[in-house]
């Protein structure tokens, strides 16, 4: 499955990349004024967001990666050279990332600034802004290098197979897509050049800087997240680092991660849990996915699915209070547990998992 999208404010293209097997998904250089669209976009054909890729740390238009991980848990990606901060996955050269059977592969192509990359999908090549149709990305800013993006374009892309179709990240005419043979024969900026008349053809172009630089760049460097979501991606990151560390000490796989957070947070029977529920002054937490809520849930449940819980609890209200109880539940007990101990670790007092989760409230 794939889907290119178009933000005319900015003249940016965003692409939208499945397998339709797998139902993984991945967007590149998502925008965030579009998230809702993104989100009924995944929503529409039931599919789970894996990935959110940055082709370089934009100048023009803020990223809805950051958003994105929020909501759906993808990870965000960004090269190891671009200079963000909070992204899960640096990216280096020719790494391959899978979508259920389908390979994208990173390809670097530096010069517009030094973290470009392009993705490149079966036949399909997505050149952010390193190769344009009918021209290029400026390289007088953001430690752009004219040399350095002329022996990329050169060396790592124009030497694909002709018809490799080239998605750029932006058009200024509304052109949707080219091919390698058509910018190697009549790019006006590359067709014939040299590395020298490249360079000079750059270093004259006097282009006024991007309207939106100021805030772009800063905001990006933090995948495009404010200063109170940065926080929450900061204490995401201890939570994860915190679980990771004692995995990697106890050599526990995910199944034993459960059972180490069983013997760290407090389990309570459907009795229990529905004694409590009826007193009230309670906050009833579901972790599932939204599929599965729909399909039957607790009533005056709160869905935050495992994935976004940290990222979403400043937008509940009810989980204001650190001291307010809470008592979480998923399918049968695994998730939950994950989640109470992830809430302690982020503060909260007085947490309970549900033993046997939905399935045991059932019973």
């Amino acid at each position: 499955m794939f889907k290119q999208l178009f933000d005319p404010a900015t003249w940016t293209y965003t692409y939208l990349i499945a397998d339709d097997k797998s139902k993984e998904a991945a967007f590149i250089d998502p925008v965030n004024t579009h998230l809702d669209t993104y989100l009924n976009l995944l929503k529409e054909h039931g599919l789970k967001l894996i990935y959110s890729f940055e082709t370089h740390v934009h100048a023009d238009h803020i990223t809805a990666g950051g958003l994105l991980r929020q909501h759906t848990g993808a990870k965000t990606c960004v090269s190891k050279f671009g200079g963000a901060q909070l992204v899960d996955i640096e990216i280096n050269d020719s790494d391959v990332f899978m979508l259920g059977e389908e390979k994208i592969k990173a390809i670097p192509t530096p010069g517009h600034t030094p973290g470009c990359t392009s993705f490149l999908w079966n036949d399909r090549l997505f050149t952010g802004d390193s190769l344009f149709i009918g021209g290029c990305g400026r390289t007088d800013f953001q430690g752009g290098d004219a040399g350095a993006l002329y022996d990329a374009i050169t060396q790592r892309l124009f030497v694909l197979p002709g018809d490799t179709l080239v998605y750029p990240g932006h058009d200024y005419q509304q052109r949707w897509v080219s091919n390698i043979e058509q910018e190697r024969t009549i790019n006006p900026r590359l067709a014939g050049k040299t590395r020298e008349q490249f360079i000079d053809i750059m270093n004259n172009l006097n282009l006024p800087a991007p309207r939106l630089i100021d805030q772009a760049v800063p905001a990006n460097r933090y995948c495009g997240l404010d200063e109170n979501e940065r926080t929450q991606a900061v204490q995401m990151r201890e939570v994860e680092n915190s679980l990771c560390m004692m995995q990697m000490q106890s050599g526990t796989t995910g199944q034993d991660l459960v059972t180490l957070a069983k013997q760290n947070i407090t389990e309570v029977n459907p009795e229990m849990a529905r004694n409590l529920l009826k007193e009230g002054d309670i906050t009833l937490i579901d972790t599932r996915e939204e599929s599965e809520f729909a399909a039957g849930h607790i009533d005056n449940a709160i869905l935050i699915p495992r994935g976004t819980l940290e990222f979403k609890l400043s937008t509940v209200s009810e989980m204001a209070d650190k001291t307010k109880p809470v008592l979480i539940y998923c399918r049968t007990g695994g998730r939950s547990a994950l989640a109470a101990q992830t809430l302690q670790t982020l503060g909260y007092t007085n947490v309970l998992s549900l033993a046997g989760g939905f399935e045991g409230w059932n019973k």
